[in-house]
């Protein structure tokens, strides 16, 4: 299972810090998905030798219209593992599901963003996974706790309707808001998600992150074809 976070200097915590918490707390990596225009610095193998968790290269488009996103997405596509959009208005959560160069729509339902059936059923053509982020429901209290349950409820009743494919996250900006998977799981028992959608919310972080670097391997040639070298060609 894997956690995506926010890393120095777009959360406060180094990728590093982030990297033992999340090893500490049973993940088995990391999705650094800082925005755009915040990048984090790091060594990404040197981390994972030392942690012995793995760490995977993301980025966070945000943009406040489609043209701007999509050249956002073009630019970093062949450069980071893991593109994910960051959602919430209305022109930006469809503009994410329906392009299947996207792998993931960050919390759509922020800031009383809209997200319907159509939004919903593009994003399972697509392949476009729907972030389903517990946040916050984790950090924040009263009112506006309240309504980030009923959004995520009636995301989930959405994403379910059309079968469309997600994630889970915490999407902790500091390492002291990473929580374990176990607690993730109770978070989402207590607000009406099963545990086993959100086990596999967290593991298909980690299948994204495995597919992606398949096919920006040498070995794929595009999607679907590979090339497959002799073995008496190898010394």
């Amino acid at each position: 299972m894997y956690e995506a976070v926010y890393a120095h200097p777009d959360g406060g915590s180094t990728v590093a810090r982030h990297a033992l918490t999340a090893a500490d707390s049973d993940y088995n990596g990391i999705v650094v998905r800082n925005h755009g225009d915040e990048p984090a610095e790091y060594d990404a193998d040197a981390i994972s030798d030392a942690y012995d968790i793995d760490v995977a290269a993301g980025v966070e488009v945000r943009a406040d219209d489609p043209s701007r996103a999509s050249g956002f997405v073009g630019n970093y596509r062949s450069e980071r593992t893991v593109v994910v959009v960051h959602g919430g208005d209305r022109r930006i959560n469809r503009f994410a599901v329906e392009q299947p160069t996207v792998d993931v729509l960050a919390h759509p339902m922020h800031e009383d963003g809209d997200f319907n059936h159509v939004l919903a059923n593009a994003a399972a053509d697509n392949g476009v996974r729907v972030e389903f982020d517990f946040g916050p429901v984790l950090r924040s209290s009263g009112g506006s706790r309240v309504r980030a349950i009923k959004q995520l409820r009636k995301l989930r009743e959405l994403v379910e309707d059309a079968g469309a494919p997600f994630v889970v996250s915490a999407s902790p900006s500091t390492h002291l808001q990473i929580r374990a998977p176990r607690d993730i799981i109770a978070v989402g028992e207590s607000i009406g998600f099963d545990a086993d959608t959100v086990r596999e919310g967290l593991t298909e972080w980690g299948r994204v992150v495995e597919r992606n670097r398949e096919r920006q391997s040498d070995a794929v040639i595009e999607p679907g074809v590979r090339l497959e070298r002799d073995a008496d060609d190898i010394e």
